[in-house]
């Protein structure tokens, strides 16, 4: 099989496709192409032919077995790494196509997590190692820039993410002069696929495990999606923590999920929530699943990646990702990162999260837009501007705290 050509400088994708009507399908498949390694040739003949997650499972494997025929070994990882995205808990192809994905990536890429030189004699570009966590070992990539480093990341992902997705995000930052520490946490890609730990919302707690491993302090924390709650979680805890990136608004995840709903919605979505009501709760998320992929397949990971039996008692896990509680521990500098059209994520929530941020030393907030075709969720539309903007914000932060 052939490896990938590590020689090449890291270019990230960019570009956003109207592929399928439903949202979650459209931005799943989008990033299929821009984070994932998938291309439009491939995915656009067969969007439009996926209607449910059944759909989706069948049209991207068919994809991967097609790219693996013709050695297209970088869209195979892609294709069969997104295959098992809607494919529900008990389905055993959902690990199957997983750990292949899996094998493919670090074969595939090996030469970047390989000695190299003479005999070996250079150090592999990316080390890869395990941080002990209870009774799993975290997975950790760990990137050093030539020269002089210009501060050390820890970067995570949230509520779907996989480990290996962010591979070129780790190199583009090595590449901008960064030292980083990219890991997978409880609930996340093979942490819990394979090794079986489910969500915390006590962040600090893994975070802390990754942070004495390695003995790091004067940390810029990056959380991604749900990690726009993670992150700062483990900042209000750990003062090794002195800058937070917020990748995502993400002041309640609970009021998160409930704010893509119709106001009357919501309004008995709090009602039921306060007396308790747990078969109505279930009833009317049961009814909208039928009806809404994007319903369905969030209750039914969400079940799961949370253990819980149903739709209440999801709910109420997700009420204790809440950074109200532990708001005014935040005392580090703060950048949050919005998009003006995700599906997920209604940016204007950002009001009441600044309100929170009492005691931040610094707050910033960046809304990308469609203006940037970084409109979507995580800005998967144009990755490469976030991340410039991180690292601009990071040096001047520290151009400002030497200043001082």
């Amino acid at each position: 099989m052939d490896k990938y050509d590590v020689s090449r400088p890291v270019k990230l994708k960019s570009g956003v496709y109207k592929l399928n009507p439903e949202r979650n399908f459209d931005y799943q498949l989008n990033r299929v192409i821009n984070w994932d390694g998938g291309r439009i040739e491939d995915i656009k003949p067969i969007a439009g032919r996926i209607k449910t997650s059944a759909d989706w499972k069948r049209e991207l494997i068919a994809l991967g077995n097609t790219a693996m025929k013709e050695n297209r070994i970088q869209n195979v990882i892609a294709y069969y790494r997104m295959s098992e995205f809607f494919m529900y808990d008990g389905d055993p192809d959902k690990k199957k196509y997983y750990q292949k994905a899996t094998e493919l990536f670090y074969r595939y890429y090996a030469d970047y997590f390989e000695a190299g030189g003479v005999n070996g004699s250079m150090p592999p570009r990316i080390e890869k190692t395990v941080v002990p966590y209870k009774n799993v070992k975290l997975p950790v990539m760990h990137v050093v820039p030539k020269g002089r480093s210009k501060g050390t990341i820890l970067l995570h992902g949230g509520n779907d993410s996989y480990f290996e997705e962010f591979l070129f995000t780790v190199l583009y930052l090595q590449e901008q002069g960064f030292e980083v520490y990219m890991f997978e946490g409880p609930g996340q890609g093979g942490v819990m696929r394979t090794q079986g730990m489910h969500f915390t919302h006590e962040w600090e707690k893994p975070v802390k495990a990754v942070l004495d491993h390695f003995g790091l302090d004067d940390v810029t924390i990056v959380g991604i999606s749900l990690g726009g709650y993670l992150a700062p979680r483990a900042a209000a805890f750990d003062k090794r923590i002195t800058k937070v990136v917020a990748w995502s608004v993400f002041p309640c995840f609970q009021d998160v999920i409930v704010g893509m709903q119709r106001p009357a919605v919501r309004r008995l979505f709090y009602l039921f929530m306060k007396i308790h009501a747990r078969p109505l709760i279930n009833f009317i998320f049961g009814k909208k699943a039928k009806k809404e992929p994007i319903i369905d397949w969030g209750l039914k990971h969400g079940c799961y990646a949370y253990e819980a039996k149903d739709a209440y008692g999801y709910a109420k896990k997700l009420k204790l990702y809440d950074l109200e509680p532990i708001a005014d521990k935040i005392t580090q500098d703060m950048l949050i990162i919005g998009a003006n059209q995700d599906h997920f994520i209604d940016h204007k929530l950002i009001g009441r999260e600044i309100n929170m941020l009492k005691n931040v030393k610094s707050l910033t907030f960046r809304l990308f837009t469609d203006k940037e075709n970084a409109q979507n969720h995580c800005n998967v539309g144009n990755g490469k501007i976030v991340l410039d903007t991180i690292c601009n914000w990071i040096e001047q932060i520290n151009k400002g705290a030497a200043a001082q």
